[in-house]
């Protein structure tokens, strides 16, 4: 069963918790994983895969590597399936292993009032829209949000921040085109004192990780806001497009040097072939991947569930 937002939140899940609505996701994300699958497809029937037969072992692996997994996952996981004794089901065997691989389910650490989310990535990643579906999930579990616009360089992203606050029901502070992402940060987070909020969340510009001046930016936010705050940022949330494949896995390991990234939503799951990127990231880094989104709608971004993505990508 998909896990719920009150489980990814660290609260009690209520019976019955919008089971058709995780069906529905699942469905989705099923699809959304469906050329990645179809990748692996042929090399996980039963009949057409023989563990004696070294050339299987290699369409395997050659298998994962199309589907992103990465050549150390990929390597990792044939070793794994290599020691067990039974492979009758390869395909379970597989899921099972991919599961492994992903780890415990990660949480976001949103316990302190307030609570600092800083969201960090490059340009075109869907980090905004991920932001604003969150704000909207948070708002549903009693939290009160405000959004910070500290991507001040990029053109109408402040009003496209501005927009999602009033879509989520969340308070919004900005500042003028060009200032200093730093200070909007700090801003946010001395309004969220002031008002008593539970969550502030902060936009950041969707800087390359190759240019070093925007990175070193990205890090003056990170300690203003550590110095605003105690323990603050308590999460920071790498947003990662799917479809870049290995690129964004030195994205996450970049962006994890330069600010200590907690966590990962992976966005754009659109039937790229590279569903498996999550699991490269996951292994490679030992960071969690939190939360997943398969399309536009509001209830297109969940949390990460291991199971039932390792099941959608393999098939089973």
């Amino acid at each position: 069963m998909s896990r719920s937002w009150a489980e990814l939140l660290g609260e009690e899940s209520p019976t019955g918790e919008a089971e058709a609505e995780r069906d529905s996701f699942l469905g989705r994300l099923r699809s959304s994983l469906g050329r990645s699958r179809r990748a692996l497809a042929e090399q996980l029937a039963a009949a057409a895969f023989d563990p004696a037969d070294e050339e299987a072992w290699e369409r395997l692996e050659e298998a994962l590597i199309f589907a992103d997994l990465g050549v150390r996952a990929t390597a990792e996981l044939v070793g794994r399936l290599e020691a067990r004794a039974d492979l009758t089901e390869l395909g379970e065997a597989l899921a099972e292993e991919i599961e492994a691989l992903l780890g415990k389910p990660g949480r976001l650490a949103l316990t302190e009032r307030p609570s600092v989310l800083l969201v960090v990535g490059v340009n075109g990643t869907g980090k905004t829209t991920t932001i604003g579906k969150l704000a909207h999930r948070l708002r549903e579990h009693d939290r009160s949000v405000i959004l910070a616009a500290a991507d001040t360089f990029r053109a109408a992203a402040e009003e496209q921040l501005e927009i999602w606050a009033r879509r989520a029901g969340a308070e919004f502070v900005g500042s003028a085109r060009g200032g200093d992402p730093a200070a909007v940060a700090y801003d946010a987070i001395e309004a969220a004192q002031a008002r008593g909020r539970d969550v502030v969340v902060v936009d950041t510009a969707g800087r390359l990780h190759t240019q070093a001046n925007l990175m070193e930016e990205l890090v003056k936010v990170r300690r203003v806001i550590a110095q605003k705050l105690d323990g603050a940022p308590h999460e920071t949330l790498l947003v990662v497009d799917a479809t870049t494949g290995q690129n964004g896995l030195q994205q996450a390991r970049l962006f994890g040097q330069a600010v200590g990234v907690t966590g990962v939503a992976l966005t754009k799951l659109d039937g790229s072939a590279k569903g498996g990127i999550a699991v490269a990231i996951a292994y490679e880094l030992g960071l969690p991947v939190k939360l997943v989104g398969v399309g536009e709608r509001l209830e297109d971004l969940r949390p990460f569930d291991a199971r039932d993505f390792a099941r959608a990508l393999v098939g089973g």
